[in-house]
């Protein structure tokens, strides 16, 4: 079993700044890939940012340059620094995980999310 735990949600006025953690415990063996997306109201779920192998990133279109990506294989978190935050980026977000683990078979496993209220 697989489990992740988000923080760092919140609200913000638009320019300023926000950082999300998320950590993955449980039965873990490796992680393939560690994620963050977010759902507004009335939308779909989208994909924010994707790390892979450690390094290898890839961002929305929406975010880029603004935020960044960053992740921890040996304690099995990612974080998401998010800068010059706008009433858009309004949302739920969702930390995301595949993960092998130590059974072994690979899982998809989701946080519960946080609420992230870009807002004067």
């Amino acid at each position: 079993q697989v489990q992740l735990v988000e923080s760092g949600g919140g609200l913000v006025q638009p320019g300023g700044s926000l950082r999300l953690s998320c950590a993955a415990s449980g039965n873990i063996f490796s992680i393939n890939t560690m994620a963050w997306y977010r759902q507004a109201p009335g939308k779909q779920r989208e994909l924010v940012a994707r790390i892979s192998g450690g390094s290898n990133t890839n961002y929305a279109s929406s975010v880029k340059g603004r935020f960044t990506i960053s992740g921890d294989n040996a304690k099995h978190t990612v974080n998401l620094q998010m800068n010059s935050l706008k009433p858009e980026d309004t949302a739920v977000y969702y930390c995301n995980a595949v993960i092998v683990t130590t059974t072994p078979y690979s899982v998809e496993a989701w946080g519960q999310g946080t609420l992230v209220t870009v807002s004067s």
